[in-house]
């Protein structure tokens, strides 16, 4: 009893620096993508048309993705109130971390299965590991880690470049998994916790020429061993951009169901559960698009609740980026907000026709244990960096 009594006085203790709006945003979206994911694909489970042909119970993804959610919620909660942000500054765990990623990536390249056109997935037999959304998190942390300890970040140095070396590779790994989604994703990452890190705009600016002389070669390279720049999927992506519905029933069957799905929706929507387009309308009606679903099930109300609490999650990440007093802090924020902000771009700009179709999947609402994990853990870490700052804001 009393150890029970003690536990609940450090949950107290801590309750006040923990920020619960942003805590609850993130549960919000979850638990609203839970929901949707039901509805998404309920009708297509039991016709089979999402494993392959093999029926299974309409509430075969809702209790997948459920035992995922619970995962995420404890580990997140573990992490608020449990965990020390300055673990991650331990060197050990640093290594751990960069070492476990690099050998996960050249095991999926070289044994992992092939969906969609990307080699990204492996089969560990309870669940199928994207390992590349765990690459997002690590970038973060290491970057994050690096920089911070580095006082001198005027000049082009080795210790500018050698941790961009280090992240460039692992991102050329995901390249070559054909994921050319998660590969954008990453670089941009990149670029936004490099752009807030202090370093000077000549050091920038030549950094800049040397990540698109890589890029160039790395294509160049690509191109002598396969004979072209993209994959087959990929180029068709391009092509269907311009106009989806010139090759309605081909190339532009994706984006044109989905467009109409949004356009379906009007302003209050079709009506939970009423959505036609998922019918078999839409390929990944409960992953990749998502959104479109709840377009024309919530309509715009159902569409502007969910941006504003993905950007609501954002704006938190920036704001904790702009009060942290030391760069470490700093990175942490930035690198999830624009994880979470640009992976937000991406999927609603593919699905709606701005950018082509890339794969990544809409943050805290896709189905995907991957992906949950790794926008959990994110959460998890700016919730920790949110809580020291806050801390340290309060007791000054």
């Amino acid at each position: 009893m009393t150890q029970f009594r003690k536990f609940i006085d450090y949950i107290k203790s801590y309750t006040k620096y923990v920020d619960f709006p942003l805590l609850l945003s993130y549960v919000a979206l979850v638990l609203i993508g839970l929901v949707m994911i039901y509805s998404a694909s309920m009708v297509a489970a039991t016709r089979g048309t999402l494993t392959g042909g093999r029926p299974v119970a309409a509430s075969y993804f809702y209790i997948r993705q459920l035992f995922t959610i619970i995962v995420s919620f404890g580990l997140v909660f573990f992490m608020a109130y449990f965990m020390s942000i300055q673990i991650i500054k331990n060197k050990r765990v640093q290594q751990f971390s960069i070492a476990t990623i690099m050998i996960l990536l050249l095991i999926t390249r070289l044994f992992g299965q092939e969906v969609n056109g990307a080699t990204s997935w492996l089969n560990l037999g309870f669940m199928q590991l994207q390992t590349s959304e765990f690459l997002k998190i690590v970038v973060i942390i290491y970057l994050a880690y690096i920089y911070d300890k580095k006082d001198n970040l005027d000049k082009m140095s080795a210790d500018i470049i050698a941790p961009l070396i280090l992240v460039g590779v692992c991102a050329g790994l995901v390249m070559l998994q054909n994921d050319s989604g998660s590969t954008i994703l990453i670089m941009m990452i990149i670029g936004c916790i490099f752009l807030y890190s202090g370093i000077a705009f000549k050091a920038m600016i030549k950094m800049a020429g040397l990540v698109l002389s890589g890029v160039v070669a790395f294509m160049l390279g690509k191109f002598l061993i396969t004979g072209s720049f993209l994959a087959t999927h990929q180029k068709q992506r391009f092509e269907v951009l311009a106009n989806p519905f010139k090759d309605e029933a081909g190339a532009g069957y994706h984006l044109s169901n989905s467009l109409m799905a949004i356009g379906n929706g009007g302003i209050f929507g079709k009506g939970l559960g009423n959505g036609v387009m998922k019918l078999g309308y839409l390929p990944e009606p409960h992953t990749d698009f998502i959104f479109a679903v709840i377009a024309e099930e919530l309509g715009l109300v159902g569409v502007i609740v969910i941006i504003s609490l993905l950007f609501f999650i954002v704006y938190k990440g920036l704001m904790y980026a702009a009060l942290a007093d030391t760069i470490f802090y700093k990175l942490i924020c930035v690198g999830v907000a624009s994880y979470i902000g640009i992976q937000t771009f991406i999927n609603l700009g593919g699905i709606s026709g701005l950018i082509p179709l890339t794969g990544v999947p809409l943050p805290f609402l896709s189905y995907g244990g991957s992906s949950m994990l790794s926008l959990s853990i994110a959460v998890g870490l700016l919730l920790m960096a949110a809580k020291d700052v806050k801390k340290k804001s309060m007791e000054s």
